[in-house]
């Protein structure tokens, strides 16, 4: 397989590409109003594609937080891609474009200890390179208490 990353601006296939991964992930993204928001607020970013060929295996956003952070808005891997480099070559991409302007990466997950999937992810962006920084109890809803993980570029 040879996997790509590009980098998309045409909104119609950012929206195309964020509504046909994150429908494959139900796991993460199972409130569809959340998932449409996602959907939408993708047309508007900083947003790369991981492909092979004309296959669109995954993607991940870019949100500026502050003048020193962004952040990983969103990213989706499809399942039958997970643990085979896709979301890692992602992130190290993101990452790569995003010191160039700031100083410190974050992303939003559910904390751990809530959901199977979330801690998997948590470990994911552990082997990243990102570390916890604070939890929010009630940023989303109590059911899914919000972890920001924060790492320096």
């Amino acid at each position: 397989m040879n996997k790509t990353i590009e980098k998309i601006e045409d909104q119609q296939l950012k929206e195309k590409i964020a509504k046909e991964i994150l429908l494959d992930l139900p796991e993460w993204f199972g409130l569809p109003e959340s998932t449409q928001e996602y959907i939408e607020e993708a047309k508007e970013l900083p947003f790369w594609v991981a492909k092979d060929k004309n296959k669109y295996l995954g993607f991940i956003t870019l949100k500026e937080t502050s003048i020193d952070s962004a952040e990983i808005h969103c990213m989706g891997v499809k399942k039958e891609y997970h643990r085979d480099g896709v979301g890692s070559k992602l992130v190290k991409a993101l990452e790569s474009i995003a010191s160039e302007n700031y100083i410190f990466l974050q992303v939003k997950t559910v904390a751990e200890g809530h959901y199977e999937n979330y801690d998997q992810t948590i470990s994911f962006y552990k082997k990243m390179g990102f570390r916890k920084l604070e939890v929010f109890p009630d940023l989303w809803d109590v059911w899914n208490p919000c972890l920001i993980m924060i790492k320096k570029l």
